[in-house]
């Protein structure tokens, strides 16, 4: 299951990079200034938790693991729900999909809840 995890994590990097290179060069000149900013809020949060993914998985290195397979499962959702509705929303001017940005913020938050129990875990049997 880990090496999946990296996987989709890798993914993640690689279209985070993507779309903040869209947002840099093709954006601008297209939309106002706010959603530029809106546009890179998603762009952080995103490359942040795919690279988070990725540390999570090399520190804690268990497989087994089944807070760290909640964690990594509520990072893949939070970025989609998160990054993604700021995404649609300055590509389709839809701020009522702001109301969906929340909901992927809580995930994220379980997420780092979720890694923080599976640390504790690891502390506590490094068998695990």
């Amino acid at each position: 299951m880990r090496f999946s995890f990296v996987a989709i994590a890798c993914f993640l990097a690689f279209v985070a990079v993507a779309f903040g290179a869209f947002g840099a060069h093709a954006l601008e000149s297209r939309v106002s200034l706010a959603r530029v900013e809106t546009w890179t809020v998603a762009v952080h949060y995103h490359s942040l938790h795919a690279l988070a993914m990725i540390a999570l998985s090399a520190a804690l290195d268990n497989k087994h693991s089944v807070w760290l397979q909640r964690a990594q499962t509520f990072f893949v959702i939070g970025v989609c729900l998160f990054s993604g509705s700021l995404y649609l929303l300055v590509l389709t001017d839809t701020p009522q999909l702001g109301a969906v940005t929340p909901l992927g913020g809580v995930s994220l938050l379980a997420g780092w809840a979720c890694a923080f129990f599976a640390a504790v875990q690891k502390s506590h049997d490094p068998d695990v």
